[in-house]
């Protein structure tokens, strides 16, 4: 069996190599690279970017959740529409009126160069450790499957995935990416959608059975509206999933870099309510797909995996058969990969752009730099993975999020405070402003928890926003604002 998958992969990873070659022959250069000479489709942007959202970890954490939390997800879920409104209509007007190659450019021109550098680091620290921590769930699902048969050690199996990730990135970066990232989209889906089909047809229901089931299970509760102290209150998931698309889609250099690869402004808002949209059937057939794998798990007696993000994985490899464990590994492999080329080439892009400057470089030794960063960027993933190994979360989706409230708060503080108000700033104390907001709101969350007995959920975001634009009041000054945006 463990042949047989390794040559589905080996044909899957063909498909994408493939495409490179021919994508990378018709430029590679830093433009190209970076923005795809701005003429992508805006319906192929739209479909890799749902990839790119849902990611390995969805694949394997969203349906295990329905155990601990039912669908409830659904309520953050739900949320994320208005957030995708919100970045199509107020944040893409301004990157493109800006032509922007790093939407971080936008901290510069409004407060200054610290504030440029803050936001940019900020992003960067964020993506790597989010990114990694993704591609590490999925290392450790194809180590398990496939490779301990070979006794073929985890730090070997990491470091091929980051070498074929690089391989077909390495050219010609996001153009690259715009087409294999819809390729990825498509094998997933196609196999979320044979997994479901498949565990149907193992406990012998119809498609009306697999709808009842769904919907008379005790687990198919979506809203919670009677409990303000749970973390999967009606209100805290939805406000937390609009400021989470802000934040993680909206001011995030991965997701815009994508979107400003489209030919124009119109193009780009079709890609964000098209791909927004999208987001909500998908996901509501993951949490479907967990809810008939619990029943699979009760009819069949099979005790429960110790953590959520085990079901799918243990399930696939042991009980389903070879077809559902053939469109396990496909979808997740395909879902890892269309998350962490991006992420490599977003990071790659903010570093050589707003840390390093290299626009104003010479073009052949801005180049030169890009490649160097960009194989500079693949081996701190291999050193963050083998790290992250070695310590143990229930929910590594969670986790994400969780980071994400934290990591991007500054960002959200300072993108809030430059739309919304006209004042300028001591730009030399913003990043003073930007570590104190993230460590006053884990005291806040620690306090809360300790003597209220209050869980804080992915809210602390909003507190974190809150507190970085209170710290830029402080920090203000009379002087007027540097540009009119």
């Amino acid at each position: 069996m463990g042949t047989s998958m390794l040559i589905i992969i080996a044909v899957y990873i063909g498909a994408l190599m493939l495409i490179s070659y021919f994508v990378s022959k018709k430029g590679s250069d830093n433009d190209a690279f970076f923005l795809g000479n701005r003429k992508s489709p805006w319906y192929i942007v739209a479909i890799g970017m749902l990839g790119d959202s849902i990611s390995g970890v969805t694949f394997v954490s969203v349906p295990g959740m329905v155990g601990q939390f039912d669908m409830s997800y659904m309520q953050m879920v739900l949320g994320f529409f208005p957030g995708y409104l919100i970045v199509a209509f107020v944040l893409l007007p301004l990157y493109y009126k800006l032509n922007l190659t790093s939407i971080y450019g936008y901290l510069e021109m409004r407060f200054g160069n610290f504030s440029y550098k803050t936001g940019a680091s900020f992003f960067i620290l964020s993506r790597i450790v989010g990114s990694a921590s993704k591609l590490y769930l999925i290392a450790l699902i194809l180590q398990t499957l496939i490779f301990d048969q070979w006794n073929i050690p985890f730090y070997a199996t990491v470091a091929g995935i980051i070498i074929l990730i690089w391989a077909y990135t390495h050219k010609s970066g996001m153009k690259t990416i715009i087409w294999t990232d819809a390729l990825q989209t498509t094998c997933l889906l196609a196999a979320l959608i044979l997994i479901i089909w498949q565990v149907a047809s193992k406990l012998g229901f119809d498609f009306s059975q697999v709808i009842d089931t769904v919907r008379t299970s005790r687990h198919s509760r979506i809203f919670v509206f009677d409990d303000w102290i749970s973390k999967q209150n009606f209100l805290k998931q939805f406000l937390s999933g609009i400021f989470i698309v802000i934040v993680m889609t909206g001011l995030d250099q991965n997701m815009m870099q994508k979107n400003l690869t489209c030919r124009n402004l119109k193009d780009a808002r079709k890609n964000m309510v098209a791909y927004g949209f999208g987001f909500i059937p998908v996901n509501y057939l993951f949490l479907s797909l967990g809810i008939l794998l619990l029943a699979f798990i009760s009819a069949h007696g099979i005790a429960l995996p110790e953590k959520p993000d085990q079901i799918l994985p243990i399930l696939a490899a042991g009980y389903l058969g070879f077809p559902v464990l053939a469109c396990f590994t496909i979808g997740i492999v395909a879902a890892s990969f269309s998350n962490a080329d991006s992420a490599l080439t977003s990071i790659t892009t903010s570093t050589c752009v707003d840390l390093l400057g290299t626009e104003k470089k010479d073009p052949e030794m801005s180049r030169k730099i890009r490649s160097r960063i960009h194989l500079l960027v693949c081996l701190v993933f291999f050193t963050i993975i083998l790290f992250i190994d070695k310590i143990s979360q229930n929910s590594i989706l969670d986790t994400i999020y969780k980071l994400a409230s934290y990591t991007y708060g500054p960002l959200l503080g300072l993108f809030f405070f430059g739309l919304f108000t006209k004042m300028s700033i001591k730009d030399k104390f913003a990043p003073i402003v930007c570590v104190l907001a993230p460590a006053i709101s884990y005291l806040t969350e620690f306090i809360l928890l300790k003597f209220g007995g209050y869980q804080v959920g992915y809210e602390i975001l909003l507190l974190n926003g809150l507190l970085t634009v209170t710290g830029l009041i402080c920090i203000s000054q009379r002087k007027l604002n540097r540009t009119n945006l």
